[in-house]
């Protein structure tokens, strides 16, 4: 039976790949196994699928100064001892690493027991731990085209976005009965990531009354972030959603996201009008800035920068979307879009015979 490894971790963007692929080689009868923080959201995530799941130390890739940067080097490098111990017992026959800060040594150490690597990069630039792993990688699969003057000349296959197929299953009318909204408003989902949610969360709250005379509004806050004293009428707040979500994306109207590359392409390939609001250069290393204006240009959607972001600006941007929501749709409609999951399973296949 053949094997392969997944890895990726940190955020819920650093897994969302990994999860659509998995259920492929499970249907083609393959043994998989994921490696992953000991505590990070990876986790979790993965175990709802019901996957074999190994745990390594890891730490965090900082760009900024804090006292762990003295630290987390050693437990990296714990985690590659832990790595190429568990690589050389798991024997996979390919290593698909969607990048995080965990996936460095897994990527370390499938390359010491000479298992070929294949990395997905999400974004337009590549994040910092997959510019360190990429040397090791046989391929490097790209979302955006454009991504390929930032990489390794010969290594890059642009395949486009790898979209789970749950979301495209979803029922607007399941999702009306799920949240069980008493008027018939339109719906605006507000999804602010598992990582950076505070500031969009603290905006939408401040203005939650002006909000609800005109929609209904699913909140995905992020974890702990439930704010239990708010009991407006139209509002429906959740850490995250799960097998829900393909049914509550399915009724919305407008959606409010971070700009994170795998949420905004599934959201593209459902066809739904965006107010994006990228993470800033101080949260982040702008990659959402650059995903985010590349999506404006093609008329996918709009763009608030947080810094602007307010009480006022806010609801203003989001009415400007919905008004001109029908655009948006038939500039998604034209989008060029192909089976990117299977494409992308096909040649996992192809590198792990060769």
């Amino acid at each position: 039976m053949p094997k392969i490894m997944f890895t990726g971790g940190g955020s819920a963007g650093h897994v969302s790949v990994n999860l659509a692929l998995i259920p492929k080689f499970e249907k083609d009868g393959w043994s998989i196994v994921y490696v992953g923080s000991e505590k990070g959201i990876e986790k979790s995530l993965v175990a709802t699928k019901n996957i074999r799941y190994i745990g390594i130390s890891s730490g965090k890739l900082r760009r900024y100064f804090d006292l762990k940067n003295f630290s987390d080097p050693f437990r990296v490098l714990r985690g590659a001892f832990q790595a190429v111990r568990v690589v050389r017992k798991e024997k996979p026959n390919v290593l698909f690493s969607k990048g995080g800060f965990v996936s460095v040594p897994v990527v370390v150490g499938a390359w010491l027991n000479r298992v070929p690597i294949i990395i997905h990069e999400s974004d337009l630039t590549p994040g910092l731990a997959n510019r360190l792993s990429m040397r090791f990688a046989k391929t490097i699969c790209t979302t955006f085209k454009e991504s390929e003057k930032y990489l390794p000349e010969g290594k890059t296959r642009y395949v486009g976005a790898i979209v789970r197929e749950e979301l495209l299953k979803g029922d607007a009318d399941r999702g009306r009965v799920f949240c069980d909204f008493a008027t018939n408003k339109p719906v605006l989902v507000i999804m602010g990531g598992s990582l950076g949610a505070r500031k969009i969360n603290q905006t939408v709250r401040a203005v939650l009354d002006k909000l609800t005379q005109s929609y209904n509004i699913v909140h995905l806050c992020g974890k702990g972030n439930v704010d239990t004293s708010l009991t407006a009428s139209g509002y429906r707040q959740y850490e995250y959603l799960d097998e829900p979500l393909p049914d509550v994306l399915a009724m919305a109207d407008v959606v409010v996201s971070r700009a994170g590359s795998n949420s905004i392409f599934e959201l593209l390939h459902l066809q739904k009008p965006m107010l994006l609001i990228p993470l800033t250069k101080e949260q982040s290393r702008g990659d959402q800035i650059l995903n985010a204006k590349a999506f404006e240009s093609a008329g996918f959607s709009r763009v608030l920068e947080e810094e602007e972001m307010n009480s006022l600006t806010l609801p203003t941007a989001i009415d400007d979307v919905y008004e001109h929501r029908e655009s948006f749709i038939q500039n998604m409609e034209k989008a060029n879009r192909h089976d990117t999951l299977t494409e992308v399973f096909e040649f996992i296949k192809q590198v792990a015979n060769t």
